[in-house]
């Protein structure tokens, strides 16, 4: 080995040249050198020579981003670099929120100030919306964070409590429990039936005749009676006027009028009525007797 290509003992940066070796890399040779800090590693002379490798790794290597120690972005103070990187190999950096809390935030967020807290710039303070009114509900208390959104307990003006999402209150996307897109949710059923609507006697706007359950068929031209109770429609018969399918309306609704009594009745003890089904068979078969006691009126069994 001629003195020019000759190594040993040459100190580059923290490595010192101990012995070549076999291997060579694109033509050159691979020496084997020691680190100050005590560690071996192989160099290949050409760097060495131009100095590409001073030491076996454990040199800090010079940071290549903005020292941003010390500095303020909105209400956070910087205290650090993180060892941390994110997902995407970025520089995090330790910060300090004015609230207390400690966050590792990239620093793009912080130079473009895209990340001015914590997070608790976001949602507004607890004061300011416990006892705040949106349309019929009323904020309770702060229902937590989930999946990236703030929810508030509710109290609506039907009586029901629900959880709402803040982004809905604040744009005025919901204003209820539910109550007003949908009135049944409202009401109490019992067993398939409505209380409210049975006790009103209020006639649907698409009825053509002005008498609730009773329309004209097509077909037969005859006035024809029925009425719902329960979750099952009841054929109480078919009529030559309407004023004899509106009478036989009427003495269906007994079955209302049992039912509400009932109902009524045990309000108190908080219980639901449920009244038999072979009962009902029966009543229904016997209001229908006494409607068709014409052997001339069409009738069809219940």
């Amino acid at each position: 080995m001629s003195r020019k290509s000759d190594l040993t003992g040459m100190r580059f940066g923290r490595l010192t040249a101990l012995e070549p070796t076999k291997e060579r890399k694109n033509g050159y040779t691979i020496w084997l050198c020691r680190c100050d800090c005590g560690n071996t590693v192989h160099a290949a002379s050409r760097f060495l020579k131009n100095g590409w490798m001073t030491s076996c790794g454990c040199l800090e290597k010079k940071p290549r981003y903005e020292d941003l120690t010390g500095r303020r972005f909105g209400k956070l103070q910087v205290l650090s670099v993180a060892q941390e990187r994110d997902a995407h190999g970025r520089i995090l950096w330790n910060c300090v929120c004015d609230c207390g809390n400690t966050i590792l935030v990239p620093a793009g967020q912080l130079v473009n100030g895209y990340r001015r807290s914590c997070g608790c710039l976001a949602r507004p303070p607890i004061k300011d919306w416990v006892g705040k009114q949106f349309g019929e509900l009323t904020v309770t208390a702060y229902d937590g964070k989930r999946d990236k959104k703030h929810y508030w307990k509710c109290k609506c003006s039907c009586g029901n409590e629900t959880s709402i999402c803040q982004s809905s209150l604040m744009s005025g996307h919901t204003t209820s429990c539910g109550c007003r897109n949908m009135p049944f949710a409202a009401k109490h059923f019992v067993d398939g039936t409505c209380v409210e609507n049975i006790r009103s006697r209020r006639v649907a706007r698409n009825n053509t005749t002005g008498v609730r359950g009773v329309y004209k068929s097509e077909r037969s031209g005859k006035w024809c009676a029925q009425i719902t109770f329960q979750g099952k429609t009841r054929y109480l018969g078919s009529f030559s006027t309407l004023e004899e399918a509106a009478e036989a309306r009427k003495k269906g609704e007994q079955l209302f009028d049992e039912f509400l009594a009932r109902y009524d009745m045990t309000l108190t003890d908080q219980q639901q009525v449920k009244i038999p089904q072979e009962e009902i068979s029966a009543q229904t078969r016997r209001i229908v007797h006494v409607l068709h006691s014409d052997p001339d009126t069409r009738k069809i069994p219940v």
